[in-house]
């Protein structure tokens, strides 16, 4: 089995770290974020990587090379220029034959994804997607009426929980059909595609929460937090 990393956005909310380096270069402590992700996929038995990159990619490539340091094979899937999630795993095709991993270049994981891929081959679904219940406060009161606009009930700010996306699937290679070469594309229109075609897309519901390093505001702060590991270690 192969993992899929996209990991060639242009990172243009994490401004101005990203001027000289790719998003997911960017030290979290002494490693860069994309480390760790590699170190997640091989620590869940998948050690054969296809980096799907294009801004700054030379970067990557010169520190990850073969993967060979790292205990893993990496390919490079390289694009002209970034063409959203789907866009980018489209690149990364004609390396794939079989069911695989794609994970996102800028979140931080730690659940079972060992389980995961488990669960997607008894079920059999050309999709698995992990998911985490968020839970979170809305900052109004939210009003019930009944059909005629009529209140019924005041809940305020009451707790929601949602589901919530975080950026890993496990994909049959039959998701290439569904996206179109060389264009900007977003998953989630992948995703609506597939499920307008009644096909089976599966979740997997993780307990553990993971870091989403889109913004410049959550990468400092959990840069923060990992050099303050490395400092006790």
């Amino acid at each position: 089995m192969k993992a899929v990393i996209l990991a060639g956005g242009l990172g243009t909310r994490l401004l101005p770290y990203t001027k000289t380096l790719p998003k997911p270069m960017l030290p979290l402590g002494k490693k860069p974020i994309l480390e760790y992700i590699i170190e997640w996929v091989k620590k869940n038995g998948v050690k054969d990587i296809v980096l799907c990159v294009s801004y700054k990619h030379e970067k990557i490539k010169s520190y990850f090379k073969d993967g060979k340091k790292f205990g893993v094979n990496i390919e490079y899937a390289i694009s002209k220029k970034p063409l959203s999630t789907a866009g980018q795993l489209k690149t990364a095709e004609r390396y794939v034959n079989d069911t695989f991993v794609c994970v996102y270049g800028d979140s931080i994981f730690d659940f079972n994804l060992k389980r995961m891929i488990l669960e997607h081959k008894r079920k059999k679904s050309v999709v698995t997607m992990s998911l985490y219940n968020y839970k979170f406060e809305l900052q109004y009161g939210m009003i019930d009426t009944n059909k005629n606009g009529i209140v019924t009930a005041w809940n305020e700010k009451p707790i929601l929980n949602v589901k919530i996306n975080m950026g890993c699937y496990v994909f049959k290679p039959e998701i290439f059909n569904f996206i179109p070469k060389n264009k900007q594309y977003h998953m989630s229109l992948v995703i609506e595609k597939i499920i307008g075609k009644k096909k089976r897309i599966s979740s997997f519901i993780s307990k553990k929460p993971f870091i989403d390093l889109g913004n410049a505001e959550i990468y400092e702060k959990t840069n923060r937090m990992y050099s303050k590991k490395n400092r006790k270690k």
